[in-house]
């Protein structure tokens, strides 16, 4: 079993504010956007201070099933309570998508009411069975690099060399991506 566990407090990025956690937000069952608007409300339960929102977005799905609707995705950057650990706050995220619905999955990437990734948190790297940080894929993804650029666009995350503006801005994807609009 691989347990690699780091703490990159040694190399402190003085864009990339130590004290957050990155979580990104997709919702595409039920009424997506109000799922994400919930599930902001209930992001800042596990927060010392008020939440940073992005905007909502709304992607075309990847890697999903054939027929899955459009995703609604955000996300939020926050300084996670006193004593979390990545485990821990992973936990709180999975038990938090359960109560919006989530059920156990029956396919890879099938739609869901709620999906929250853990893209990092602090400045700590994991590379367990269950958790991976930064996220393995998070620069790869059009609709978590976007929400993530409203909100800290110079953060340069851990085994990362380039801000999250720059990764963005070099991104080659297929993937459509648009501000929502509440009448649309």
């Amino acid at each position: 079993m691989n347990t690699e566990i780091h703490d990159e407090q040694d190399k402190i990025n003085p864009e990339y504010p130590e004290h957050l956690c990155l979580i990104s937000l997709g919702s595409n069952l039920g009424n997506p956007v109000a799922n994400i608007q919930n599930a902001f409300t209930e992001l800042e339960k596990l927060s010392n201070a008020p939440i940073q929102k992005s905007s909502l977005w709304q992607s075309t799905p990847v890697d999903c099933p054939p027929g899955s609707p459009d995703f609604i995705n955000a996300a939020a950057a926050f300084e996670p309570l006193e004593n979390e650990t990545p485990e821990s706050l992973l936990a709180k995220l999975q038990q938090l998508e359960i109560q919006f619905g989530r059920q156990p999955k029956a396919m890879f990437n099938e739609p869901r009411p709620l999906d929250l990734d853990l893209i990092a948190f602090k400045n700590q790297t994991r590379s367990t069975e269950t958790l991976n940080l930064p996220h393995p894929r998070f620069h790869q993804r059009r609709f978590v690099l976007e929400p993530l650029n409203e909100i800290v666009p110079l953060a340069i995350l851990p085994n990362q060399t380039q801000t999250l503006a720059q990764l963005l801005a070099t991104l080659d994807t297929n993937e459509t991506l648009a501000l929502h609009s509440p009448n649309a």
